[in-house]
């Protein structure tokens, strides 16, 4: 056997298309209830250091106002724990059936909006024609599958390069 037979060539696992394929796991603002129940209990133990051992001259006011203060944010980490119900391709099919038209080449990105970071999916479309001729851009709420805003235009972009000079 020669050295060229046993040497085969062969791509890296971090290169393989096959290499890490499983499902993908929406990151999901539920997770922010255990942070929660951590910030409450912490709140809890400084504003009860501060009332046990409030003549102690290693605990002073500001056990009190830390407390409250984390407490505050845990309650707001538990308002903020919203859960994604929809994935990608959902969002796509909500997509779809809102802009009246087959969709082609198209993007969709999860992103946080407003106070409380409620999940949305931005998608932007376009029309599935060779050259297409329309597209859109939409906000879908990832926990209610709601449209929050949509816009559909003729696609003002020129894709046609066969008339185009080359220099």
């Amino acid at each position: 056997m020669s050295s060229s037979e046993k040497h085969a060539d062969s791509l890296p696992d971090d290169l393989d298309p096959n290499y890490g394929a499983d499902e993908y796991q929406i990151p999901n603002n539920d997770r922010r209830k255990l942070a929660g129940y951590l910030y409450l209990l912490t709140g809890i133990v400084s504003v009860s250091l501060f009332l046990i051992c409030r003549n102690s001259p290693l605990v002073n006011e500001g056990f009190l106002v830390a407390g409250i203060g984390i407490w505050v944010f845990g309650i707001y980490n538990f308002l903020a724990a919203t859960k994604c119900k929809i994935d990608e391709r959902q969002a796509l099919q909500i997509a779809e059936e809102k802009i009246g038209f087959r969709i082609g080449p198209c993007s969709a990105q999860l992103m946080w909006r407003g106070l409380r970071s409620r999940p949305v999916w931005r998608i932007l479309a376009y029309s599935s024609e060779p050259i297409p001729k329309q597209r859109a851009v939409l906000l879908i709420d990832a926990n209610t599958k709601g449209i929050h805003e949509s816009v559909v235009e003729e696609n003002p972009e020129d894709w046609d390069f066969s008339t185009k000079q080359t220099t």
